[in-house]
């Protein structure tokens, strides 16, 4: 498999859930500016959607958008911590947080990164993420993740996620349970190895 990616970009995800699951994928770093793959390709024309992360699938077939690839990869996993089983609620909890981050974490984000946004669009999205953190942060006040003792992707994506904070002057750093997380989830080696190879640390 081929994980398209963008250096610390929400891509960084599913390079953490694959390392985390043990699998062998190439990396094809895309310059998102430019849109072009380190080859030089258009990427347009890999993903005409423009955006990363895209797998690459040994069938040939493609997969976009990141939570779906993260549970794509997680499912493939000889454990199934990365992702409870199907049909259980274990996985629906997993899932709804998925989809807490993509739509209210995530998406919230845009606007800081965006240097056409007018000052007060910026401060009112920063106040609504500062709010919204304070919340995950209280949800984590008694686990280790977001579900309790075990890693899942809900995790890696919003280890991600977050930490955008640093580049976007957003500080989080009264919250404390959301701190003792991100220390957490950066120690574990898979998320190490895949900082490492994104260039992110040395």
């Amino acid at each position: 498999m081929k994980l398209y990616y963008s250096a610390g970009a929400c891509s960084l995800a599913p390079h953490i859930v694959a390392k985390e699951a043990g699998l062998a994928i190439a990396l094809e770093r895309v310059d998102l500016r430019a849109h072009k793959t380190a080859d030089g390709s258009d990427f347009y024309g890999i993903n005409p959607k423009g955006s990363v992360p895209f797998l690459l699938l040994d069938s040939g077939e493609y997969l976009s958008e990141g939570p779906i690839i993260c549970q794509y990869l997680a499912d493939l996993a000889e454990n199934n911590t990365l992702i409870p089983a199907a049909g259980t609620m274990a996985r629906y909890r997993v899932m709804e947080w998925q989809n807490y981050i993509t739509s209210e974490l995530h998406k919230s984000f845009s606007p800081l990164f965006n240097p056409a946004s007018a000052v007060e669009t910026k401060a009112e999205f920063a106040a609504g993420l500062e709010k919204k953190y304070a919340w995950v942060s209280t949800q984590l006040a008694d686990k280790n993740y977001l579900t309790g003792d075990d890693f899942t992707v809900a995790d890696a994506y919003l280890f991600v996620v977050t930490n955008w904070t640093k580049y976007v002057g957003l500080d989080i750093s009264e919250y404390t349970p959301l701190t003792q997380f991100l220390q957490r989830v950066a120690s574990r080696p898979a998320v190490l190895a895949a900082l490492k190879e994104e260039g992110l640390i040395s």
